[in-house]
């Protein structure tokens, strides 16, 4: 009877996904004794009744390596811990059927479980591991928040479309003498922001790890046009940005399940603020939003993506669970879920990137 490993897909989507699992599937397909089955976005085709079970053979992957999105879907709502149910008054209880699930997964023959996603799954992985579950974590974000890793795949895809957004708007501020304001994702990090401000050549980029001072990110812009009023100015500004004693931009879900923070609308308050304190460009905004979650990952992402899920299923042959797939250059390494999920992965203001960044002149809003 063959050995029985299970994938999912976790949290927000993100270029490479398929790829990783693609290079699942190809290096189980090395041992003859392994199976790989799919759970339909997340846990939860474990937990629905019928169960949503796929099974991922070399036919299934074929070619998926450079679509975006994951074949077998996620979710961002819900789980084990937090089964969402809905009350005979209209009003919704959450249940733990964490405990029910593991049991499933025993009478359906896994012998262990591969979860790809950000810090939130992370954190399930880690609290399934504790109840006995053989689970390995790869983690995914376009966000690059997980300390434990350089890179998260998915990112330099996002930071690739971000930079090509930048470039056109480029041409259109300089066409209209506009100041030209972008928002990317990123929620409480500006690994995104910072890298397509650097490689697009904007004049300004905030971050949430650096509050800014609209009146220092004024002067910036006013040095870019001459007193005929010809010039341009381009910002990117990260979705979780806040001004010096200011608070985010960002509203409660109204989804069941959903407790993240939904950022989005900084740009607008910034540009706001812009005009507020004496602004007299023209000003335009755009709020890239999902376009940097979608689309065909880029080769480092693919590449990286591909040893993460090779590494993964050889962590499994290994029985060496409870860990999360790491990139450590050159590397790729495990380390315990504690170690993956301890400290979030923001911009150190002292790092040679914020250096660079400076020593371009990108004003950082300080």
């Amino acid at each position: 009877m063959k050995k029985r490993v299970l994938v999912l897909t976790g949290g927000g989507d993100c270029p490479g996904l398929n790829a990783v699992i693609r290079a699942i599937v190809k290096r189980a397909s090395q041992e003859d004794n392994w199976e790989v089955v799919g759970s339909i976005q997340s846990f939860d085709g474990i937990l629905r009744e019928p169960k949503e079970i796929t099974i991922l053979d070399e036919k299934a992957v074929s070619g998926i390596h450079f679509r975006g999105g994951t074949i077998i879907g996620t979710t961002t709502k819900g789980g084990p811990f937090e089964w969402p149910v809905k009350k005979d008054d209209g009003t919704w209880e959450f249940i733990d059927r964490s405990d029910e699930m593991i049991e499933e997964l025993k009478k359906m023959g896994i012998d262990a479980v591969i979860s790809i996603g950000g810090d939130g799954s992370q954190r399930i992985s880690k609290a399934l591991q504790e109840k006995g579950l053989n689970i390995i974590g790869v983690p995914k974000t376009i966000d690059n928040d997980l300390s434990a890793t350089d890179f998260t795949f998915g990112f330099q895809t996002a930071v690739q479309i971000a930079t090509e957004s930048v470039d056109k708007l480029v041409t259109t501020a300089a066409s209209h003498n506009r100041v030209m304001i972008m928002e990317v994702m990123g929620r409480e990090a500006g690994w995104i922001a910072l890298h397509s401000a650097i490689a697009g050549g904007a004049e300004v980029c905030i971050i949430p790890e650096i509050p800014y001072d609209v009146n220092k990110i004024l002067d910036k812009i006013n040095q870019r046009f001459d007193s005929t009023g010809k010039g341009f100015a381009n910002i990117v500004i990260a979705e979780g940005a806040m001004p010096i004693n200011g608070d985010t931009v960002h509203r409660s879900s109204n989804e069941v399940g959903y407790k993240n923070k939904i950022f989005g609308g900084i740009a607008y308050k910034l540009q706001e603020q812009l005009f507020d304190a004496g602004m007299q460009w023209d000003s335009r905004v755009t709020v890239l939003g999902h376009l940097q979650r979608g689309g065909v990952p880029t080769a480092y992402d693919r590449i990286l993506a591909s040893e993460f899920g090779v590494k993964a299923f050889e962590m499994v042959l290994e029985k060496d669970f409870g860990k999360m797939v790491a990139y450590r250059h050159p590397n790729i390494i495990s380390v315990p879920f504690d170690e993956a999920i301890s400290k979030y992965n923001l911009v150190d203001q002292n790092s040679y990137l914020v250096k660079t960044a400076r020593g371009l002149g990108i004003n950082l809003g300080d």
